[in-house]
């Protein structure tokens, strides 16, 4: 029984002490994904892209929104005067146009976040490979990527590579 304790000690700390010549030439390194995306001239043109295709939906929006308050106004002002099927008729296209204006907002939000999901993605597997890239010319261990909440509360500014890799991949378009 002695015996046994004596190897299992004996190979704790063998482990132990591999572990800590292991630990001690680890290279660590982190990226904030989102000042990355932010940063980098890929994701401020994602960014334009995606403003462009906003501001043409919203003056889309707008001229319904208008288009719809003018029925709404004309509905109320006539409604004493029209005749029950007149007014019926005139109800039934206010809800026929506010459902078609509902349908059109979901549509433009959705094709919006799809838009948004695509550009995202195509730029991280991009710098993806620009990370990997740096991290095995540079020594790196591991380099973790910051999402905000992802579980690790903190990290040393001076293992944030973000900056730099930005530069990097920004450079990485050019050629």
């Amino acid at each position: 029984m002695k015996r046994i304790i004596t190897t299992c000690v004996t190979v704790l700390l063998t482990l132990t002490a591999a572990a800590g010549i292991c630990f001690a030439e680890a290279k660590f390194g982190y990226v904030d994904v989102q000042k990355a995306l932010n940063l980098s001239e890929s994701g401020k043109e994602a960014k334009e892209q995606l403003s462009g295709k906003v501001k043409r939906y919203q003056d889309e929006i707008n001229a319904k929104q208008e288009e719809l308050k003018k029925l709404k106004e004309e509905l109320e002002r006539q409604g004493v005067i029209l005749s029950e099927s007149k007014k019926a008729e005139k109800e039934k296209e206010y809800s026929a146009k506010l459902k078609d204006f509902q349908r059109f907002t979901k549509d433009a939000q959705d094709e919006l976040q799809g838009k948004d999901e695509e550009l995202t993605k195509k730029i991280l597997e991009s710098f993806e490979k620009v990370v990997q890239e740096y991290g095995r010319k540079n020594g790196f261990t591991m380099i973790f990527a910051r999402t905000g909440s992802d579980g690790i509360i903190f990290f040393d500014d001076k293992i944030d590579l973000t900056d730099t890799l930005v530069k990097q991949f920004n450079g990485s378009r050019k050629k």
